[in-house]
């Protein structure tokens, strides 16, 4: 019961800082960065940081912890895995709507692309994602896949959903970092200069900060085992069947393991 307890009060502070994360990115962007806007300007710049933290670390984060909701442990798998996937699917949609914007807004300025640290741990998170989404769904969502494939994936996919999930995290923390240079340039632009800490940098390094402890928690929830999904799930392409044989005997047909044994009745 304590440690049901302890979960729930973990998922909660997970949703919680999920929910400011996604706030204080927007308010960045509109309070000091001037708005929004979808016309290559720099207003449609500022749309990249707010996809990209949404997708790639709130909904991302939220979409790995979905299994370890005890309440859905009784229930049948299916819809869980249908709400993973679909979660993982937004999450990478506003990542890739993400991309289209900054490259847009580099192309009508002529900036050169994929020059910084941030761009290729970006670019590679993204790809990753992709790669694992797909192979995820095709293995673990078509009725047909074969059990031996799941069986040598599952181990897999759960860890380099950590590692992309990771990945995210660096590539908006850099991200913000990157940004604050570029934009608190002192003189140059009637902004005082990122060394000199004005308030858009204390909030945008808050928004670091409150980054970094959502994935924290997120990790916890993942590695924690009293938390994991028990298996077999009700939903498992098992069954089990009595059979009699004589009178005093009978087999024990599990589909699971595909595993026959006599058990006295």
């Amino acid at each position: 019961m304590r440690s049901v307890l302890l979960f729930y009060l973990s998922y909660l502070l997970c949703l919680c800082l999920g929910i400011v994360c996604v706030v204080f990115v927007c308010y960045w962007n509109n309070t000091w960065r001037g708005g929004f806007a979808w016309d290559g300007t720099a207003l449609q710049f500022n749309w990249h940081p707010v996809l990209m933290v949404t997708g790639l670390v709130v909904l991302y984060g939220n979409a790995a912890v979905v299994y370890r909701i005890p309440l859905t442990w009784g229930q049948n798998k299916q819809p869980w895995k249908l709400l993973h996937a679909g979660l993982l699917f937004l999450a990478f949609f506003l990542s890739v709507l993400g991309l289209c914007a900054v490259f847009d807004y580099h192309k009508k300025g002529g900036i050169p692309n994929l020059y910084s640290l941030h761009s290729w741990l970006g670019m590679c998170t993204t790809v990753l994602f992709t790669a694992q989404w797909v192979l995820g769904s095709g293995a673990f969502l078509v009725p047909w896949s074969p059990m031996a494939f799941r069986k040598i994936l599952k181990p897999v996919h759960v860890w380099m959903g950590s590692v992309i999930f990771v990945l995210g995290i660096a590539s908006c923390i850099s991200g913000i970092n990157e940004k604050l240079f570029f934009a608190l340039k002192g003189n140059t632009n009637q902004t005082q200069p990122y060394s000199k800490l004005p308030p858009e940098a204390v909030f945008a390094n808050s928004l670091g900060i409150l980054i970094v402890v959502f994935g924290l928690v997120v990790l916890k929830i993942l590695s924690n085992p009293e938390w994991q999904r028990p298996e077999p799930g009700p939903d498992d392409e098992s069954s089990r069947y009595w059979l009699p044989i004589g009178s005093d005997r009978s087999i024990q047909i599990c589909y699971r393991n595909c595993s026959v044994s006599e058990a006295k009745e």
